[in-house]
């Protein structure tokens, strides 16, 4: 259950898994932290609880990535082939970054500040070694 788990990283990975995309937010004062923490910072209370966010927001940066880490050139991402990672912010208010899918990678221009984008979550492996990563793809 939500309720019982720490608000950590390694929870909101399982709640990837689970293909939830969760916040904390404070009982006392509302705001909501993505990815999570344990403490407020607005108000310093440390009475959190778990949120399920919607999974809508719009682009705020981005970057086309032509020389990435290891992981992505194994997934086949190089200087050919490249991704676009953005800073998404949430209907709810908090911003995380993320991998954007469906935007033009070779027209970097051509991506718009302000794009609808809707959460989606890509799994990678099987089993115990299965990793689910977040990613946003444009909506409609």
């Amino acid at each position: 259950m939500a309720a019982e788990r720490e608000f950590t990283a390694a929870s909101f990975n399982a709640f990837l898994n689970e293909k939830k995309l969760m916040a904390s937010r404070c009982a006392k004062c509302n705001a909501v932290y993505l990815p999570p923490r344990p403490l407020c910072t607005s108000c310093y209370g440390a009475d959190m609880e778990w949120v399920e966010l919607k999974g809508r927001g719009k682009l705020t940066a981005y970057t086309v990535i032509a020389v990435g880490p290891m992981f992505m050139n194994e997934e086949g991402y190089d200087r050919d082939h490249r991704y676009c990672s953005g800073i998404v912010q949430m209907e709810e208010g908090p911003s995380i970054s993320a991998r954007v899918l469906e935007v033009d990678v070779k027209h970097p221009d051509a991506i718009k500040i302000g794009t609808p984008l809707e959460v989606c979550f890509l799994s990678r492996g099987e089993g115990e070694s299965k990793k689910t990563f977040l990613a946003f793809r444009k909506t409609g």
